[in-house]
């Protein structure tokens, strides 16, 4: 199995997320917890250009292939500009559509900045409209950049954002890592109105062993060291991370597409910046 088969490995992870805050969780607070600042632009992008354009390709490139990413989807991720495309209106789509190409039944988008950015500490956000429907799978989310020397978990993999298309009411964050991957990941959830609905903004603050996640800036989830298995293989998240975006179509995570599903479909992308200390 090569190493690629094994990037998105996500399931049902073990909740221990200490708060679940503000409108998005229980009535627990956070205004005692302290949130690192980072304040100084990295790296965005606006996703400005002419419609049906492809995405800025000294900021991104593509994962191409229709294996199901060692997780069971159904969909073939492509370099076309009927699958990854800008709006014209500063807002990137990633397009799922069914159709028989290349051995599946589906074709959606997966792009990614590895080779061409990654980032230690600060924190990343993007402001994205999810997808309503059953089969449907938008996620935001990074790897180690040793992921291509190393492999799979032991790189370490931080999902910003991960939703099922038939539950629009609720998005995941989650990390997985040697010892804690798969359906032992480590996360939480948010939960609010159908996030599916409109845009919003999905933030990870990412400081040295503390990893704390937001919808709209209200924080619903912190991890640090000490909640990982004793048994687990350590905190692997201290190190440069690449960005990753896609539209899954099934897979290990959530049901499969039915009649109901809508095709096309397509989780849009307002912006995606990282502040760290400049």
């Amino acid at each position: 199995m090569s190493v690629l088969t094994l990037l998105f490995l996500s399931a049902c992870a073990r909740d221990v997320g200490p708060f679940q805050p503000g409108p998005w969780g229980n009535d627990e607070t956070t205004e005692d917890t302290a949130v690192p600042v980072f304040d100084g632009l990295l790296w965005a992008d606006e996703f400005d250009g002419p419609a049906g354009t492809s995405p800025d390709p000294s900021k991104w490139t593509y994962d191409i292939g229709g294996h199901g990413w060692g997780n069971e989807q159904l969909e073939h991720n492509t370099d076309r500009t009927d699958n990854v495309r800008l709006s014209g209106d500063g807002v990137l789509e990633i397009v799922a559509l069914e159709e028989s190409y290349q051995s599946n039944a589906y074709t959606s988008g997966r792009i990614k900045t590895e080779g061409l950015f990654t980032f230690d500490y600060g924190r990343i956000e993007a402001r994205i409209k999810v997808p309503a429907g059953s089969g449907l799978w938008p996620a935001f989310w990074m790897l180690g950049e040793d992921f291509s020397t190393i492999g799979w978990p032991d790189c370490g993999e931080i999902d910003i954002l991960e939703a099922r298309g038939s539950q629009p009411g609720v998005v995941h964050g989650t990390v997985h890592g040697p010892g804690y991957s798969g359906g032992s990941g480590i996360g939480s959830s948010a939960y609010g109105a159908d996030f599916t609905a409109d845009f919003h903004v999905y933030g990870l603050t990412k400081a040295p062993g503390r990893l704390i996640w937001d919808v709209d800036g209200v924080p619903y989830f912190e991890l640090t060291p000490e909640f990982l298995p004793p048994e687990s293989g350590g905190w692997v998240f201290d190190k440069n991370f690449f960005l990753i975006l896609n539209l899954a179509v099934g897979g290990n995570f959530l049901e499969p597409p039915n009649a109901s599903t809508p095709f096309p479909s397509m989780v849009e992308v307002d912006y995606v910046r990282v502040y760290g200390e400049q």
